[in-house]
């Protein structure tokens, strides 16, 4: 048998391996890629982290002042040095000018400035957004790839794109990180350390926004959940970054100001914070996926969240957890009281775990290479 010839692959994302939820999507599924030994696998990027020996790196410069230039500068400096080599297919998770795939990680750039940070478009926003309407008008550009069906939701109102060159592709999981053989002994330590007794419903929010990812509404549903429940001892873990000292008084306002505990960002180990957990809720005004929903299911959590989270593309309503609307505190803690019943919660996490394995990084790479053999096999 021939063995196929290799294909050279280049991936654009302006921070490969680092912070964000993007650039570890791009991370993960780039390094599953080039474990295939058919796929020659270069990375262009401005800063990066590397993993392994599969990838080779580029340096993308980058001007940052003036601040409109960022966006175009690495688009057009990264075409630039893509095109000084010959590269079979070019798959970007960010905006540039020309590539054949294009993950989309967010919505698009005017949507998010005009209706969810509710702001006027700045030069910089306009030059962004006029990068991004090239890159999605060229129709050399054959697939976009949204990583929920709300993003393309909002693309298509925005693009009017067509439907065959979309495919919703989903993030994956790497479960193993949530599969703790201690994991009682682990919920003992993580309780320990924030003062949460060892029968204390505990609901955890994870998020680095606490206005858009809907603390306030969170913390009313828990207010509303103990005032049904006097007995029963509820907890609220928050993990992130925001300000705090504005939802203690919330909190305290509605009577729960000790009921609600802060843990700050945690970079490592936010694991063994969902193995402490009973439920986790993510009540966003809107979030293009939830990376938080998938970690939960993972870690065998029911999931509360929003209709405006990506991620309910992978949650049946009353099988996973509960898909309710932002703002309806009243529902959602009805929804935490029905959770307190342990055979309820056991089996709706073994549910949400189940479907959390059908979204390993695996079966996301298996996706995209599918598209990246469709692009490759076709006539030039």
């Amino acid at each position: 048998m021939v063995p196929a010839e290799v294909k050279k692959i280049a991936v654009v994302i302006p921070k490969y391996g680092l912070v964000g939820g993007g650039e570890q999507f791009a991370l993960h599924l780039t390094e599953k890629i080039a474990q295939n030994p058919r796929y020659d696998v270069h990375v262009f990027a401005n800063k990066w982290k590397a993993v392994s020996n599969n990838v080779s790196f580029h340096f993308v410069p980058m001007i940052r002042f003036p601040r409109f230039l960022t966006t175009i500068s690495f688009a057009f400096f990264a075409n630039a040095a893509i095109a000084r080599q010959d590269f079979d297919l070019i798959h970007t998770h960010d905006r540039i000018f020309h590539a054949d795939i294009f993950t989309m990680h967010g919505v698009p750039h005017r949507f998010w400035v005009r209706e969810v940070r509710e702001k006027g478009m700045s030069l910089f926003d306009r030059v962004t957004a006029w990068v991004e309407q090239r890159l999605i008008a060229d129709h050399r550009c054959r697939f976009l790839l949204p990583v929920s069906s709300l993003a393309l939701e909002k693309f298509n109102r925005e693009f009017g794109v067509e439907r065959n060159r979309v495919r919703v592709i989903h993030p994956g999981i790497e479960l193993a990180r949530f599969d703790l053989p201690d994991r009682a002994e682990i919920r003992g330590e993580i309780r320990k350390k924030f003062g949460i007794g060892a029968d204390d419903f505990l609901v955890l929010f994870v998020g680095m926004n606490f206005a858009l990812k809907g603390l306030q509404a969170t913390i009313s549903a828990l207010a509303k959940a103990k005032g049904k429940l006097p007995g029963k001892e509820m907890k609220l873990l928050v993990v992130g970054k925001g300000n705090q000292d504005k939802y203690r008084k919330i909190a305290a306002d509605l009577g729960i100001g000790g009921d609600v505990l802060f843990a700050g960002v945690q970079r490592e180990g936010i694991e063994k914070i969902y193995a402490a957990s009973e439920v986790c809720v993510l009540l966003s005004g809107f979030d293009t996926f939830g990376m938080t929903v998938l970690e939960a299911m993972a870690a065998s959590l029911p999931v509360i969240i929003s209709t405006q989270v990506g991620a309910k593309d992978i949650v049946i309503d009353g099988e996973h957890g509960f898909i309710v609307a932002k703002e309806d505190a009243e529902t959602v803690s009805i929804h935490l009281m029905s959770l307190c019943d342990e055979q309820r919660r056991a089996r709706m996490g073994r549910a949400a775990r189940q479907r959390a394995a059908e979204h390993s990084w695996d079966e996301v790479a298996g996706k995209v290479v599918t598209i990246y053999e469709e692009i490759l096999s076709a006539p030039p």
